[in-house]
């Protein structure tokens, strides 16, 4: 919920300089994905979702939603070996940056809702890709 309320208000105030900065870190996040570079994708993906937590122009709210970010760290780094992850979640970030551009307000805390709800969502085929790592690693 704190990256929906971050969303919702950095649609509403991110300036323009700021709104350069989601679109360059999305384009960051594209290259990582097509090059199917996972690591690079964490680390863009950070600056993705850091860029609309400082747009919300909410201190204590851009602080807390960083917290919990950095809090799932590892899960967040592990989920994206989960099957077409990535891709996934470049589209999910395609909807986010469309409505800030646009500047609306409720389909962006939709998207990103929806984002962090898939993530949570696709918990168990993270476990899953875990054990399957697990086994090729023994073999």
């Amino acid at each position: 919920e704190l990256e929906a309320l971050c969303g919702r208000l950095a649609a509403r105030r991110m300036k323009d300089s700021e709104r350069a900065g989601l679109i360059a870190a999305h384009e960051a996040c594209e290259k990582a994905r097509a090059e199917q570079d996972s690591d690079t994708y964490f680390y863009c993906n950070e600056r993705f979702h850091a860029a609309i937590y400082a747009g919300s122009h909410n201190i204590f709210l851009a602080e807390q939603a960083l917290l919990l970010h950095r809090r799932l760290r590892p899960y967040r780094r592990l989920q994206l070996r989960v099957r077409n992850r990535m891709g996934t979640s470049f589209k999910e970030h395609e909807a986010i940056v469309r409505s800030i551009i646009a500047g609306d307000a409720d389909a962006t805390a939709v998207a990103l809702r929806d984002h962090v709800v898939v993530q949570g969502e696709r918990f168990g085929d993270l476990l899953a890709s875990l054990a399957e790592l697990a086994t090729a690693s023994e073999a």
